[in-house]
């Protein structure tokens, strides 16, 4: 990685005015996405040192550094979408972050979405936890199919003898 290259974090930025700072120390993340973006960029170049360091207290504990070093070995990393943000700004002291990160590994593309609680200590921001979204409730719009209706399927049958099982 140059200092020309292109941040892994998508925010076409190059590394070096993008995470580089934040993950050799040079500064601090100054917003809740900005050390989110920095530990999406830790995972695609390895460097689990800050993925480490920027935990909060309270979670290290849950931290399995040898599980993260061959999740970020053994993957190619796609890409960052930031989905959605609240608060997590330069004044606040509390934000969350959501999340896409695209990945793959032995040829099998995968997405890994969170949403991430941060908080602000002094001047550094530090990730608390990450949960998964819960899933959208799908809401069927069409008609109901009643038992004795025709199948869907058109076999002639009716819906209870065939796919009503």
């Amino acid at each position: 990685m140059t200092a020309t290259t292109d941040c892994p974090c998508q925010s076409n930025k190059p590394y070096s005015a993008c995470c580089e700072p934040y993950i050799t120390g040079k500064t601090a993340a100054p917003t809740a996405e900005a050390l989110m973006r920095a530990r999406y960029t830790s995972y695609a170049t390895g460097k689990i040192d800050f993925i480490e360091k920027t935990h909060a207290p309270e979670s290290r504990a849950d931290f399995d550094r040898k599980a993260s070093e061959k999740w970020a070995k053994d993957s190619a990393w796609k890409g960052l979408a930031v989905v959605a943000t609240k608060d997590g700004g330069p004044e606040d002291q509390t934000g969350i972050v959501s999340f896409i990160a695209g990945f793959s590994q032995n040829g099998q593309d995968y997405e890994h979405h969170e949403i991430a609680t941060f908080r602000k200590e002094g001047s550094n921001w530090l990730f608390v936890d990450g949960k998964s979204p819960k899933p959208e409730t799908h809401v069927n719009t069409g008609p109901d199919v009643g038992r004795n209706d025709p199948c869907h399927c058109g076999s002639g049958k009716k819906f209870k003898k065939c796919h009503g099982k």
